[in-house]
């Protein structure tokens, strides 16, 4: 029998705090939903961008090969390419090849440009995911010490450092690495990703991947993984000094931040060693703002891997793009442009989503 009791009970509104539990699964799917869809308008908007903005100068095939060819011979070129028609007209046909994975051919090689960024994608991924591990374990350990050292004299020494990491241009820092480690030391490689004898050995490879490194742990040789790495070492280091030198100051802040709350207190009453304080308990709330930042940081990785690869010939989109640009060939840069755009969008959603996992108060 129902009771007028268990009638009001059912009939009560959930308690306040129910209410913003169900809101709070709700928000973060809408958080992740809008995120998601941030990225096709941020691409698009660039992508018009570059589109325009290459054409300031001209079409794309007159500024590649103006010079090299006769003026029928260009006025030929460019009715094929349809850079004849209205400049409204090209860019709606270009948005339509994107849309179908057509970005188009460049004009000074007369190679596609999805395959130039299939085959020089993986370089780039390559020498970013390096520099992050770089980045992580020199700036990590670091911000412990000048944490745990603080207005000490190695506190000082390291925030120096951390400022002329991120302060210093990457060409610089290249420049002096091959400096003294190549050229003085003869310690390490100049520049290239890989010696001609290595190259050689991974043609031998069936069905051979973008990256060095892990076709020369397919091959199993140590002669050829050590080559690999030690190609790698100085673009690695030039391109993750700059976020090293972020991540220690984000660390060095927050795990002080984090050391005088007062459940480190309570730990510290109880004999806690302060090794184990720093590793365990203050370490992980310090790492919290380096992922909120990590999308920025790719970012200025990919901005930064221009450079590096310039400076060290290796060749990946950063490289290819420097050299396009010189060419002015337009259609190359601007599919590469895009690209790394789609990279950093994906990259900063992917971020954004982890913030939130672990810190709720990022969907609000």
């Amino acid at each position: 029998m129902t009771t007028g009791l268990d009638t009001e009970v059912e009939n009560t509104p959930a308690s306040p705090a129910a209410r913003p539990r169900r809101r709070a699964g709700g928000g973060l799917g809408r958080y992740i939903l809008v995120r998601f869809l941030l990225i096709i308008p941020t691409v698009f908007i660039l992508m018009t961008v570059v589109f325009f903005l290459m054409r300031i100068t001209g079409d794309p095939i007159t500024a590649a090969l103006g010079g090299r060819l006769t003026p029928d011979q260009l006025a030929q070129r460019r009715a094929e390419a349809g850079y004849d028609r209205p400049l409204i007209v090209q860019y709606f046909d270009y948005l339509g090849g994107v849309l179908h994975g057509d970005f188009g051919m460049s004009y000074t090689d007369r190679t596609p440009v999805s395959e130039i960024l299939t085959t020089y994608g993986g370089a780039t991924f390559e020498l970013v995911v390096y520099a992050v591990v770089v980045a992580l374990v020199a700036g990590v350990p670091l911000g412990m010490i000048a944490a745990r050292t603080r207005d000490r004299w190695p506190d000082a020494v390291l925030r120096v450092v951390a400022i002329l990491g991120y302060a210093t241009p990457v060409f610089f820092v290249g420049l002096l690495l091959k400096l003294v480690f190549s050229v003085g030391l003869g310690w390490l490689p100049v520049a290239g990703r890989i010696s001609t004898r290595g190259e050689l050995t991974m043609g031998t490879i069936l069905n051979p991947s973008p990256f060095y490194l892990l076709d020369a742990l397919r091959l199993g040789r140590m002669d050829v993984l050590m080559d690999v790495a030690g190609h790698a070492v100085l673009p690695a280091i030039a391109l993750g000094v700059l976020t090293g030198g972020i991540f220690l100051r984000l660390v060095r802040t927050n795990m002080i931040g984090t050391l005088e709350m007062q459940y480190i207190d309570s730990a510290r009453s109880r004999g806690v060693s302060e090794a184990r304080l720093t590793t365990r308990h203050a370490l992980r709330p310090a790492l919290i703002p380096i992922v909120t930042v990590m999308g920025m940081q790719i970012a200025m990785m990919l901005g930064g891997a221009v450079l590096t690869e310039t400076t060290f010939e290796w060749n990946g989109l950063g490289y290819m793009l420097a050299e396009y640009m010189k060419a002015r060939d337009y259609v190359a840069v601007q599919g590469i442009v895009m690209m790394l755009a789609v990279i950093v969008a994906l990259s900063n959603f992917v971020v954004d989503v982890v913030a939130a996992l672990i810190d709720p108060r990022v969907r609000y």
